[in-house]
Protein backbone atom coordinates (compact mmCIF):
# COMPACT_ATOMS: atom_id res chain seq x y z
CA UNK A 1 0.00 0.00 0.00
CA UNK A 2 3.05 2.05 0.78
CA UNK A 3 4.33 1.87 -2.76
CA UNK A 4 0.84 2.22 -4.22
CA UNK A 5 0.79 5.92 -2.23
CA UNK A 6 4.23 7.19 -2.91
CA UNK A 7 3.83 10.19 -4.91
CA UNK A 8 5.56 11.30 -8.01
CA UNK A 9 9.26 12.54 -8.11
CA UNK A 10 9.28 16.69 -9.23
CA UNK A 11 11.90 15.51 -12.21
CA UNK A 12 9.85 12.65 -13.66
CA UNK A 13 8.63 12.48 -16.53
CA UNK A 14 5.09 14.38 -16.68
CA UNK A 15 2.16 12.53 -16.87
CA UNK A 16 0.09 12.39 -20.08
CA UNK A 17 -3.39 12.97 -18.66
CA UNK A 18 -4.67 12.86 -22.64
CA UNK A 19 -3.61 9.58 -22.73
CA UNK A 20 -5.04 8.27 -19.38
CA UNK A 21 -8.47 9.21 -20.81
CA UNK A 22 -7.70 7.27 -24.07
CA UNK A 23 -6.99 4.11 -21.92
CA UNK A 24 -9.36 4.77 -19.51
CA UNK A 25 -12.40 4.89 -21.97
CA UNK A 26 -10.77 1.82 -23.75
CA UNK A 27 -10.75 -0.06 -20.42
CA UNK A 28 -14.52 0.72 -20.12
CA UNK A 29 -15.61 -0.22 -23.96
CA UNK A 30 -13.12 -3.33 -23.08
CA UNK A 31 -15.94 -4.01 -19.79
CA UNK A 32 -19.28 -2.85 -21.75
CA UNK A 33 -18.56 -5.61 -24.40
CA UNK A 34 -18.22 -8.07 -22.42
CA UNK A 35 -21.40 -7.09 -20.90
CA UNK A 36 -23.19 -7.79 -24.24
CA UNK A 37 -20.94 -10.22 -26.33
CA UNK A 38 -20.57 -13.96 -25.81
CA UNK A 39 -17.51 -16.15 -24.94
CA UNK A 40 -16.31 -18.73 -26.83
CA UNK A 41 -13.41 -21.87 -25.88
CA UNK A 42 -12.67 -24.64 -28.52
CA UNK A 43 -11.18 -28.11 -27.63
CA UNK A 44 -9.50 -30.37 -29.53
CA UNK A 45 -11.03 -28.81 -32.92
CA UNK A 46 -10.75 -31.01 -35.96
CA UNK A 47 -11.87 -30.93 -39.29
CA UNK A 48 -11.54 -32.99 -42.07
CA UNK A 49 -12.64 -33.28 -45.65
CA UNK A 50 -12.03 -37.00 -46.71
CA UNK A 51 -8.63 -37.61 -46.48
CA UNK A 52 -7.71 -33.96 -45.76
CA UNK A 53 -7.68 -32.45 -42.60
CA UNK A 54 -7.86 -29.23 -42.77
CA UNK A 55 -8.23 -28.48 -38.56
CA UNK A 56 -5.46 -30.30 -36.35
CA UNK A 57 -6.37 -29.49 -33.10
CA UNK A 58 -7.16 -25.95 -32.34
CA UNK A 59 -7.45 -25.09 -28.14
CA UNK A 60 -8.82 -21.30 -28.06
CA UNK A 61 -10.56 -19.16 -25.80
CA UNK A 62 -12.14 -15.64 -26.88
CA UNK A 63 -13.41 -13.77 -23.92
CA UNK A 64 -16.74 -11.99 -24.53
CA UNK A 65 -16.63 -9.11 -26.58
CA UNK A 66 -13.54 -9.16 -27.64
CA UNK A 67 -12.56 -8.63 -31.65
CA UNK A 68 -9.99 -11.47 -32.80
CA UNK A 69 -8.64 -11.50 -36.29
CA UNK A 70 -7.90 -14.46 -37.98
CA UNK A 71 -4.91 -14.60 -40.57
CA UNK A 72 -3.18 -17.13 -42.43
CA UNK A 73 -2.56 -18.48 -46.15
CA UNK A 74 -4.52 -19.47 -48.21
CA UNK A 75 -5.93 -23.27 -47.40
CA UNK A 76 -4.73 -23.09 -43.58
CA UNK A 77 -7.90 -23.41 -42.19
CA UNK A 78 -8.91 -20.41 -40.90
CA UNK A 79 -12.46 -19.93 -43.28
CA UNK A 80 -13.26 -23.38 -42.51
CA UNK A 81 -12.72 -22.45 -38.68
CA UNK A 82 -15.21 -19.38 -39.19
CA UNK A 83 -17.79 -21.98 -40.72
CA UNK A 84 -17.28 -24.24 -38.20
CA UNK A 85 -17.96 -21.55 -35.39
CA UNK A 86 -20.80 -20.02 -37.65
CA UNK A 87 -22.67 -23.21 -37.77
CA UNK A 88 -21.99 -23.97 -41.16
CA UNK A 89 -20.46 -27.22 -40.78
CA UNK A 90 -19.80 -29.94 -38.39
CA UNK A 91 -16.55 -31.05 -36.56
CA UNK A 92 -15.37 -34.00 -37.22
CA UNK A 93 -14.08 -33.94 -33.30
CA UNK A 94 -13.56 -31.70 -30.88
CA UNK A 95 -15.83 -29.36 -29.03
CA UNK A 96 -17.30 -25.35 -29.48
CA UNK A 97 -18.94 -23.83 -26.37
CA UNK A 98 -20.98 -20.56 -26.32
CA UNK A 99 -20.51 -18.83 -22.87
CA UNK A 100 -21.83 -21.98 -20.64
CA UNK A 101 -24.12 -23.33 -23.67
CA UNK A 102 -22.53 -26.57 -25.83
CA UNK A 103 -23.86 -24.95 -29.43
CA UNK A 104 -24.37 -21.77 -31.35
CA UNK A 105 -26.56 -19.02 -29.62
CA UNK A 106 -27.26 -15.63 -31.20
CA UNK A 107 -24.17 -15.78 -34.07
CA UNK A 108 -24.09 -14.42 -37.34
CA UNK A 109 -21.59 -14.10 -40.32
CA UNK A 110 -21.29 -11.73 -43.02
CA UNK A 111 -19.61 -12.95 -46.46
CA UNK A 112 -16.96 -11.60 -48.69
CA UNK A 113 -20.39 -11.64 -51.59
CA UNK A 114 -23.19 -9.24 -50.28
CA UNK A 115 -25.77 -12.42 -51.11
CA UNK A 116 -28.33 -9.51 -51.11
CA UNK A 117 -31.79 -10.56 -52.78
CA UNK A 118 -32.18 -8.91 -56.04
CA UNK A 119 -36.11 -9.19 -56.70
CA UNK A 120 -36.33 -7.74 -52.40
CA UNK A 121 -35.71 -3.59 -51.98
CA UNK A 122 -32.80 -2.85 -49.23
CA UNK A 123 -34.87 -2.48 -46.57
CA UNK A 124 -36.45 -6.06 -46.91
CA UNK A 125 -33.04 -7.94 -47.22
CA UNK A 126 -32.41 -6.36 -44.01
CA UNK A 127 -35.42 -7.43 -42.24
CA UNK A 128 -33.73 -11.51 -43.73
CA UNK A 129 -31.73 -10.71 -40.69
CA UNK A 130 -34.23 -11.49 -38.44
CA UNK A 131 -35.34 -14.58 -39.03
CA UNK A 132 -38.42 -15.88 -37.73
CA UNK A 133 -38.91 -12.47 -35.89
CA UNK A 134 -39.40 -11.13 -39.30
CA UNK A 135 -43.44 -11.13 -38.41
CA UNK A 136 -42.62 -9.46 -35.68
CA UNK A 137 -44.65 -5.84 -35.06
CA UNK A 138 -41.86 -3.89 -35.06
CA UNK A 139 -39.55 -6.00 -37.67
CA UNK A 140 -39.79 -3.37 -39.78
CA UNK A 141 -38.27 -0.25 -37.23
CA UNK A 142 -35.58 -2.46 -36.21
CA UNK A 143 -34.48 -2.75 -40.01
CA UNK A 144 -34.97 0.74 -40.42
CA UNK A 145 -32.66 1.21 -37.26
CA UNK A 146 -29.89 -1.01 -38.85
CA UNK A 147 -30.05 0.97 -41.95
CA UNK A 148 -29.12 4.03 -40.25
CA UNK A 149 -26.40 2.55 -38.11
CA UNK A 150 -24.88 1.44 -41.30
CA UNK A 151 -25.41 5.13 -42.83
CA UNK A 152 -27.88 3.89 -45.95
CA UNK A 153 -31.05 5.02 -44.14
CA UNK A 154 -31.73 7.29 -47.16
CA UNK A 155 -31.38 3.96 -49.03
CA UNK A 156 -34.54 1.71 -48.06
CA UNK A 157 -36.50 1.77 -50.60
CA UNK A 158 -33.77 1.21 -53.20
CA UNK A 159 -33.11 -1.95 -55.43
CA UNK A 160 -29.80 -3.44 -54.68
CA UNK A 161 -29.12 -3.48 -58.40
CA UNK A 162 -28.35 0.33 -57.88
CA UNK A 163 -26.02 0.33 -54.90
CA UNK A 164 -22.09 0.48 -55.43
CA UNK A 165 -20.00 -2.44 -53.77
CA UNK A 166 -19.57 -0.78 -50.50
CA UNK A 167 -22.87 -0.21 -50.43
CA UNK A 168 -23.91 -3.71 -50.82
CA UNK A 169 -21.87 -4.57 -48.02
CA UNK A 170 -23.69 -2.15 -45.64
CA UNK A 171 -27.00 -3.46 -46.45
CA UNK A 172 -25.34 -6.26 -45.69
CA UNK A 173 -23.63 -5.75 -42.17
CA UNK A 174 -26.85 -4.06 -41.32
CA UNK A 175 -28.58 -7.94 -42.23
CA UNK A 176 -26.50 -9.19 -40.07
CA UNK A 177 -26.53 -6.57 -37.02
CA UNK A 178 -30.46 -6.33 -36.97
CA UNK A 179 -30.58 -9.30 -34.99
CA UNK A 180 -28.33 -7.70 -32.13
CA UNK A 181 -26.32 -10.53 -32.29
CA UNK A 182 -24.17 -11.63 -29.84
CA UNK A 183 -21.09 -13.12 -31.93
CA UNK A 184 -20.50 -11.77 -35.55
CA UNK A 185 -18.43 -13.49 -37.36
CA UNK A 186 -16.70 -11.67 -40.98
CA UNK A 187 -15.39 -13.80 -43.39
CA UNK A 188 -13.25 -11.88 -45.54
CA UNK A 189 -16.24 -9.11 -46.01
CA UNK A 190 -14.31 -6.62 -47.33
CA UNK A 191 -11.87 -8.35 -49.58
CA UNK A 192 -13.33 -7.10 -53.21
CA UNK A 193 -13.71 -3.11 -52.28
CA UNK A 194 -11.26 -0.71 -53.74
CA UNK A 195 -8.55 0.78 -51.37
CA UNK A 196 -10.49 3.56 -49.43
CA UNK A 197 -13.75 2.05 -49.61
CA UNK A 198 -12.41 -0.86 -47.58
CA UNK A 199 -10.50 1.59 -45.37
CA UNK A 200 -14.41 3.34 -44.72
CA UNK A 201 -15.66 -0.10 -43.88
CA UNK A 202 -12.83 -1.01 -41.57
CA UNK A 203 -13.76 2.24 -39.47
CA UNK A 204 -17.47 1.21 -39.71
CA UNK A 205 -16.90 -2.29 -38.64
CA UNK A 206 -14.89 -1.08 -35.52
CA UNK A 207 -17.95 2.06 -34.96
CA UNK A 208 -20.79 -0.57 -34.69
CA UNK A 209 -18.66 -3.19 -32.97
CA UNK A 210 -17.64 -0.62 -30.35
CA UNK A 211 -20.86 0.51 -29.94
CA UNK A 212 -22.78 -2.96 -30.06
CA UNK A 213 -20.46 -4.99 -27.91
CA UNK A 214 -20.54 -8.47 -29.86
CA UNK A 215 -17.91 -10.74 -29.84
CA UNK A 216 -16.37 -10.43 -33.11
CA UNK A 217 -14.25 -12.77 -35.29
CA UNK A 218 -12.57 -11.50 -38.80
CA UNK A 219 -10.77 -13.91 -41.10
CA UNK A 220 -8.50 -11.62 -43.34
CA UNK A 221 -5.75 -11.86 -45.96
CA UNK A 222 -4.89 -8.42 -45.01
CA UNK A 223 -2.46 -7.98 -41.85
CA UNK A 224 -3.02 -4.52 -41.80
CA UNK A 225 -6.59 -5.08 -41.51
CA UNK A 226 -6.30 -7.01 -38.90
CA UNK A 227 -3.80 -5.31 -36.47
CA UNK A 228 -6.24 -2.01 -36.92
CA UNK A 229 -8.90 -3.53 -35.85
CA UNK A 230 -8.48 -6.73 -33.63
CA UNK A 231 -7.36 -7.09 -29.93
CA UNK A 232 -5.50 -10.11 -31.07
CA UNK A 233 -4.42 -11.81 -34.30
CA UNK A 234 -4.72 -15.24 -34.51
CA UNK A 235 -1.81 -16.50 -37.48
CA UNK A 236 -3.16 -20.04 -38.52
CA UNK A 237 -0.50 -22.44 -40.55
CA UNK A 238 -1.39 -26.15 -41.22
CA UNK A 239 -4.25 -26.26 -39.71
CA UNK A 240 -3.13 -24.66 -35.84
CA UNK A 241 -2.72 -21.85 -34.32
CA UNK A 242 0.69 -21.21 -34.78
CA UNK A 243 0.98 -17.36 -33.25
CA UNK A 244 -1.10 -15.47 -30.89
CA UNK A 245 -0.27 -11.87 -31.10
CA UNK A 246 -2.07 -9.22 -28.52
CA UNK A 247 -2.74 -5.68 -30.10
CA UNK A 248 -2.55 -3.77 -26.85
CA UNK A 249 -3.15 -0.41 -28.51
CA UNK A 250 -5.76 2.40 -27.61
CA UNK A 251 -8.38 3.15 -29.58
CA UNK A 252 -9.22 4.81 -32.36
CA UNK A 253 -5.92 3.76 -33.74
CA UNK A 254 -3.75 5.84 -36.59
CA UNK A 255 -3.23 3.87 -39.02
CA UNK A 256 0.46 4.11 -41.13
CA UNK A 257 2.00 4.82 -37.22
CA UNK A 258 4.74 2.98 -35.87
CA UNK A 259 3.51 0.60 -33.38
CA UNK A 260 1.06 -0.80 -35.91
CA UNK A 261 3.83 -1.39 -38.44
CA UNK A 262 5.87 -3.03 -36.21
CA UNK A 263 3.37 -5.13 -35.13
CA UNK A 264 1.98 -6.09 -38.85
CA UNK A 265 5.90 -6.69 -39.80
CA UNK A 266 6.02 -8.96 -36.90
CA UNK A 267 3.29 -11.33 -38.29
CA UNK A 268 3.98 -10.73 -41.86
CA UNK A 269 7.62 -11.95 -41.32
CA UNK A 270 6.16 -15.47 -39.42
CA UNK A 271 4.13 -15.83 -42.34
CA UNK A 272 6.99 -14.98 -45.11
CA UNK A 273 9.17 -17.84 -43.23
CA UNK A 274 6.28 -20.25 -42.62
CA UNK A 275 5.99 -20.10 -46.87
CA UNK A 276 9.15 -20.64 -47.51
CA UNK A 277 9.33 -23.42 -45.72
CA UNK A 278 6.72 -24.97 -47.70
CA UNK A 279 8.64 -24.27 -51.02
Amino acid sequence: MQEALRFQPVDAEPVDHADIVVKSRHLRRVTDNAARGLSLTIRGLRKAFGDNEVLRGIDLHIPSGQFVAIVGRSGCGKSTLLRLIAGLDAPTAGSIAFGEEPRAQDVRVMFQEPRLLPWARVLSNVEVGLGRERSSADAQARAERALVEVGLGDKRAQWPSVLSGGQKQRVALARALVSQPRVLAFDEPLGALDALTRISMQQLLERVWRDQGFTAILVTHDVAEAVALADRVLVIEDGRIAEDVTIDLPRPRRRGSAELAALEGEILKHLLEGSEDTL
